[in-house]
């Protein structure tokens, strides 16, 4: 194993710093809501897009009519074409309700995607005095201060766009393998206070799930006409508000919403295909990003292993060693975002594994044209 011991202390070396850096994101530069009660002090709207989501949509909207410390609160929700009966649903949950407008969505114009076009008609429906737009999806429950405290955190950052990451519900474990990989990724890699502070586009990241705006913003960066063809209409919105000269900012939203994404692996599996190929550009910037990921979470148990045969002591510690620390970013990102962490994340490696799989498995369908989410293609 010539050369081994150095190139396992290194791997160890780039995995620990990487952790300290999810540590610093973790403990230091993430945004935390207030827990407690919170005053709005502004007319807000929330806007709820559904297509088939008559099994989800209750528990979203029964969560929406239960918030307090919003006194001037409007929620619109949209039907998108749906044939489970999902408009029935909501109609039957908000009883009357004259905080509940139900809209029926337009038909599909050419060059947009299904949500896209959703959440620009919501924005152009809602209420003329609303001056924050609160976009939510029907599978997130919020707690009852969710919105007024995610309004007050807006405010104090001074930012146009604010994405309150959810606590990420995963039922089974081949969803507890993958799920909380979508926090752990941008607070292992993304500089919070970087992204923040920088003007620059790249450095964004969003989750669609939970988005609160200000509205004179979110005009200003051209609404969500301006990614209308986008498969990650979230994080392209995050980079229109920076191109306008807003400010984006991310916080833990662990405390306000729970989000289960997917009911089941299939849907999981599904999910990730329509969107892995548009989150890493190009296939050979993916191949990089997923062999460096491998090399840093997936090499290190192997080379403990490989060490231990081997009869060198060395490079099995430095593995080790390696291993332990890619575990302990996983429960440092579980800690701080309300997720699982024993013994889910022994299984890390196997986690990025997955992730590699899908990844290929998204370009591999998306070249073959057989992308589909919700009965319409993906282009």
């Amino acid at each position: 194993m010539s050369g081994g011991p150095v190139a396992a202390w290194g791997v160890a070396v780039a995995v620990g710093v990487l952790t300290g850096h999810t540590w610093c994101n973790a403990g230091r530069w993430l945004r935390r809501p207030p827990s407690g009660p919170v005053r709005a002090g502004e007319p807000v709207a929330v806007l709820l897009p559904v297509r088939d989501e008559a099994t989800r949509v209750v528990s979203c909207l029964r969560a929406l009519l239960a918030q307090r410390g919003v006194p001037e609160l409007e929620i619109v929700v949209l039907d998108d074409g749906s044939t489970d009966g999902t408009a029935e649903v909501v109609r039957a949950v908000a009883a009357g309700d004259p905080r509940v407008r139900l809209l029926d969505g337009a038909p599909l114009p050419p060059g947009w995607l299904g949500k896209p076009h959703a959440c620009q008609q919501l924005a152009d429906r809602a209420g003329p005095d609303a001056t924050v737009l609160v976009f939510v999806d029907a599978d997130v429950t919020l707690a009852p201060s969710a919105v007024a405290a995610a309004v007050h955190t807006l405010r104090s950052a001074s930012a146009v766009l604010l994405s309150p990451y959810p606590r990420i519900v995963a039922g089974s474990p081949a969803q507890r393998l993958v799920q909380p990989l979508l926090q752990w990724l941008w607070l292992t890699f993304l500089p919070l206070p970087a992204m923040e502070r920088s003007r620059r586009p790249s450095l964004a990241a969003a989750g669609g799930q939970f988005l609160v705006l200000d509205r004179a913003g979110y005009r200003r960066a051209g609404g969500h006409a301006a990614v209308r063809d986008r498969i990650l209409e979230d994080i392209e919105l995050a980079r229109a508000v920076k191109r306008s000269g807003g400010r984006i900012a991310l916080a833990d939203g662990s405390g306000l919403a729970d989000c289960r994404m997917y009911g089941s692996w299939a849907e999981l599996r599904d999910g990730y295909a329509k969107s892995l190929w548009a989150a890493f550009g190009p296939p050979a910037g993916a191949a990089v990003v997923v062999s460096l990921l491998l090399v840093l979470y997936v090499l290190p148990p192997l080379l403990a292993v490989a060490g231990v045969l081997a009869g060198a002591p060395t490079v099995a510690l430095a593995g080790l060693l390696g291993y332990l620390l890619g575990v302990a970013g996983r429960l440092v990102s579980a800690a701080s975002t309300g997720g699982r962490g024993w013994p889910d994340a022994l299984a890390h490696p196997l986690s990025v594994v997955v992730l590699g799989w899908l990844t290929f498995r998204s370009y591999h369908l998306r070249r073959r044209g057989r992308l589909r989410w919700r009965g319409r293609p993906v282009r």
